[in-house]
């Protein structure tokens, strides 16, 4: 399972900056997305290893849906 930014109501938007300006901290929302790893062979996981370097980036392999 795989996390992503939520997508947030003004309502929803509301109660977190409320809690955020009483801890006195940044908060960040995240949802869940139901999607499974895909099975990579060992070069394509060392391509996207090398990518993830040069981008400074984490990068995960999915089954398309």
């Amino acid at each position: 399972m795989l996390y992503s930014l939520s997508t947030l109501d003004d309502k929803h938007l509301e109660a977190i900056q409320s809690l955020e300006k009483e801890l006195g901290s940044p908060l960040l929302a995240f949802s869940t997305m139901p999607v499974g790893d895909a099975e990579v062979s060992e070069d394509k996981l060392r391509r996207l290893q090398e990518l993830e370097q040069k981008l400074g980036v984490v990068l995960v392999a999915v089954k398309p849906s």
